[in-house]
């Protein structure tokens, strides 16, 4: 019985709580989820932005460096 009368005594939060106070909890939480996914997006799409400012700044000599191809193979 011991083993009953501590699952009774063990309240969860939502049983303690309000129930409108928990739903007000449960949707503040998807508001703040939702306003973190879209910092997240805005910092990728800056990064995007970054990167191909970055790639059009790039001197012919940067881009000729970064090139993969081998330029011997052409010379001959």
């Amino acid at each position: 019985m011991s083993k009953k009368k501590k699952q009774e005594a063990e309240l969860t939060l939502k049983n303690s709580i309000n129930a409108d106070l928990f739903e007000q909890l449960k949707s503040k939480k998807k508001e703040l989820e939702k306003v973190e996914e879209v910092k997240k997006e805005e910092e990728r799409q800056r990064k995007v932005e970054e990167r191909k400012q970055r790639e059009k700044n790039k001197s012919f000599e940067e881009l000729l460096n970064e090139s993969n191809l081998n330029w011997e193979n052409y010379k001959k």
